[in-house]
C-alpha cells in the first residue's frame, strides 16, 4: 500500500495552464513578420503617360493657391483678387476654408521654372490646414500628345 500512496503523490494534478508552446508559437510568427515586413512593396515606381487632360467642370469657383518660382505663395478665393501670403496665414485661411465648407475644391498652381519642392511645400500646408484632396493645375500642351 505504501507503493500506491508514492505514486498518488508523484502525479498529482496542476490546476496551471501550459503556456509555453503558445509562447513558441508567438516567437515564431514574431520572427515570420519581421522578416517577411521588408519585403512587402508599399510603392510601385510607374512612368505616368502624356496627355491632353480634359478639365475638371467645377459648381462653385475653387480656391486656388499659387506658388512662384522662388516659392512665395498666393491665394485666390473665389475669382477674387490675387493676395500674396506667407506660410501661416496662407494655413490659418486655408483651414478657416475648410471648416465652413469640407467639400471646397482646392487647386495648386505652381510655377514651371519653380522647384518641385516648393510645390511639396505648399502641399504640406495645405495638408496640415486640413485639405484631403488637393488638385494640381497645368496648361494645355499645345502640340498634342508626344
Amino acid at each position: 500500500m505504501s507503493v500506491r500512496s508514492r505514486r498518488a503523490r508523484r502525479r498529482k494534478l496542476k490546476n496551471e495552464i501550459n503556456v509555453v508552446p503558445y509562447i513558441d508559437v508567438m516567437l515564431v510568427l514574431l520572427i515570420i513578420f519581421m522578416v517577411t515586413a521588408p519585403l512587402m512593396n508599399l510603392g510601385v515606381d510607374v512612368q505616368l503617360p502624356e496627355s491632353n487632360a480634359k478639365s475638371i467642370q467645377e459648381k462653385k469657383d475653387p480656391v486656388l493657391v499659387q506658388v512662384d518660382a522662388a516659392g512665395n505663395y498666393s491665394l485666390i478665393v473665389a475669382s477674387g483678387s490675387n493676395e500674396a501670403v506667407d506660410s501661416a496665414t496662407l494655413t490659418a485661411k486655408i483651414r478657416a476654408l475648410v471648416a465652413n465648407n469640407p467639400d471646397i475644391a482646392i487647386f495648386v498652381a505652381a510655377d514651371g521654372a519653380g522647384t518641385y519642392q516648393h510645390v511639396m511645400d505648399a502641399m504640406a500646408l495645405l495638408q496640415n490646414a486640413g485639405v484631403e484632396r488637393v488638385g494640381l493645375m497645368s496648361d494645355p500642351r499645345q502640340d498634342g500628345p508626344r
